[in-house]
């Protein structure tokens, strides 16, 4: 058997294995990662049964359980295939591939705007304003801006505080930034249900979680009852981030 095993054969086992990989990844990030396992288990022992034992019963009620499946998955995990589309086209490793069939020339990346959102976020934390942005990367936020007021505004600290401000009708949405303008404000997020998040943390920190479990975008959280900045990205939280580690943490590739 192994003496047909070819180059072929070893791009198919290891672009399967990445497949597997990469969704594990996602349905752990959104929390369903119990169900995952217990997929893969059911698969492992329809394989054994049909496959190895060959146990005809058992195997025809369980080649029926698995002749279905594949609208099952795509019931259970259809927030997790969306998302897995959603990631192909702007995949930055496809951006490496096409930086090295067409160079460019190395300019340092523009990050004049990042300082006033960092300044911003300080001065709401120390303040206990509850603020919730999201910077645009590759995936297009567009379905959430319409969600609320289109602004298209110059990005500058005292404008981010303004809307935010208590007072403010527009403070409890999110604030959505592409490139360096504000685009909009009082936009809605979809809510993360990973069971996983801490009890204590509230929506705002479900709905940063939850965009950023959909998209690759950056989300800084500014909480309003502990006065800490979290940061949000790829569906992972970091909590109390100090200004200094908010500044390269939205500055990184």
């Amino acid at each position: 058997m192994l003496e047909h095993f070819g180059i072929k054969d070893l791009i198919d086992v290891l672009l399967v294995a990445f497949l597997m990989y990469y969704a594990y990844r996602l349905v752990k990030i959104s929390g369903t990662k119990p169900l995952f396992i217990g997929i893969a288990s059911f698969l492992i022992l329809w394989i054994l049964i049909s496959h190895v034992f060959q146990m005809t019963l058992l195997g025809t009620i369980l080649d029926k359980f698995v002749s279905v499946g594949f609208f099952l998955l795509i019931i259970l995990f259809q927030d997790e295939i969306r998302r897995f589309l959603m990631s192909l086209g702007p995949r930055k490793g496809w951006k490496f591939i096409t930086r090295i069939i067409f160079p460019q020339d190395n300019n340092q990346k523009d990050i004049s705007h990042i300082t006033p959102i960092v300044f911003a976020a300080m001065n709401m934390a120390k303040e206990k304003v509850g603020a919730l942005i999201v910077m645009q990367e590759e995936i297009q936020l567009g379905l959430y801006e319409q969600t609320g007021e289109i602004i298209n505004a110059d990005i500058s600290t005292r404008l981010i505080e303004n809307i935010f401000f208590t007072n403010s009708p527009l403070h409890d949405g999110a604030m959505i930034i592409v490139g360096k303008q504000i685009r909009a404000a009082g936009c809605i997020l979809p809510v993360s249900q990973n069971p996983n998040i801490p009890k204590h943390l509230g929506l705002r920190h479900r709905a940063g979680l939850g965009i950023s479990q959909e998209t690759d975008a950056k989300v800084i959280i500014v909480s309003e009852e502990r006065g800490q900045i979290a940061f949000a990205h790829q569906g992972k939280l970091n909590m109390n981030v100090s200004p200094e580690d908010l500044q390269e943490l939205l500055t990184a590739d």
